[in-house]
């Protein structure tokens, strides 16, 4: 068996703030062999930083996920290379390229493959497809291990659902990222994989998918163009979820992880 924890997109400092608070009681309380953290937001909304990326592994997180914001942070290419716990979209171009699209985590006597996708439905960068990259990849991962986590970072629920679906029996969980809103399907497919259409952010509660609400009503208002801004301040909010693994590396168990002030830690 094997617990897998991930943690949704972590948000500004507020979203760190979040993740330092409550990453510890969830891993005291649940007990997972792996902790995965997507963090592509964790820089004041865009990107990563060194310096984060450590505090993040040093919270509790053994493998860092990222998104489209991955290269908004230009710190990042300072480290990526030598960062063995952070993991891209791996179906940004070959060859061209830095940074790794799997990161591979010993458990006891197997590994876990944590892969990272960008969709290509409604998003700004028209990267390969990412049905085609993961088919391509599994060839050579399947040789390692049948335990494979996905994060599917991508703005469609239809091409989160059809990923899920299309992989469905091949890996052991599809997680989809990014559009912040934690939605309650989480489920086993028929084949046995774990899927969920996005787990949801971490940062403030008062506000507006990690933004402060009044910028965006402005840009709908007037329909012009507003910079978003971070609420680094508020309540907090935590989205996330827990699976269970067979030996065989399919899914048994996945339920959403979720903290607010109306869900409060500790009161399932």
């Amino acid at each position: 068996m094997m617990r897998i924890l991930f943690v949704g997109d972590v948000m500004g400092s507020h979203g760190r703030q979040v993740l330092s608070t409550y990453l510890p009681q969830l891993k005291a309380k649940y007990r997972p062999q792996v902790t995965i953290v997507n963090g592509e937001n964790a820089a004041g909304g865009r990107g990563i930083t060194g310096k984060i990326y450590k505090q993040l592994l040093q919270t509790g997180a053994d493998v860092i996920t990222m998104g489209n914001h991955v290269w908004d942070n230009r710190d990042i290419f300072e480290f990526i290379q030598d960062a063995k716990k952070i993991v891209r979209p791996a179906n940004f171009p070959e060859g061209t390229t830095p940074g790794q699209g799997v990161v591979y985590v010993q458990v006891n006597q197997v590994k876990l493959a944590v892969i990272n996708l960008q969709g290509n439905a409604l998003m700004m960068q028209n990267l390969d497809n990412p049905f085609l990259k993961v088919d391509a990849m599994l060839t050579e991962i399947e040789k390692v291990t049948p335990f494979v986590f996905i994060d599917f970072h991508a703005e469609t629920t239809a091409e989160k659902e059809a990923l899920g679906w299309y992989l469905d029996g091949r890996v052991s969980a599809v997680v989809g990222t990014h559009t912040h809103v934690q939605t309650s399907d989480g489920r086993i497919l028929p084949k046995g994989t774990a899927y969920l259409t996005d787990a949801g952010m971490t940062g403030a509660y008062d506000a507006m998918l990690g933004v402060k609400p009044e910028k965006s009503i402005e840009r709908f208002l007037t329909q012009l163009p507003t910079r978003y801004e971070v609420r680094e301040d508020g309540r907090d909010l935590l989205g996330g979820c827990l699976i269970d693994l067979d030996d065989q590396g399919l899914a048994k168990h996945i339920e959403p992880v979720l903290i607010n002030d109306d869900h409060p830690f500790g009161l399932d």
